[in-house]
């Protein structure tokens, strides 16, 4: 379809878009853009609660880390 084509059509070209088309639009016979139905992004936020059991954490998340910085190869003199 060409640009002036797209531009007249736009709203039945969304419609073809919405159900699952590509449309390849082009410029004097040369494509030059596709239109393809957005995939997830349409959701927006997350309601609460949609990881539920997706995540855990351990009891010890928040243990000290002082002993991970501690290196054995380089004593201290």
């Amino acid at each position: 379809m060409n640009v002036h084509e797209a531009k007249t059509h736009l709203s039945r070209l969304l419609q073809q878009v919405e159900a699952g088309q590509d449309v390849v639009i082009a410029r004097a016979g040369v494509p030059i853009a596709r239109m393809v139905p957005c995939r997830g992004a349409a959701g927006g936020i997350a309601p609460p609660g949609v990881l539920s059991g997706a995540i855990s954490v351990s009891d010890d998340f928040d243990a000290p880390l002082d002993d991970l910085f501690v290196s054995n190869r380089f004593p201290v003199h």
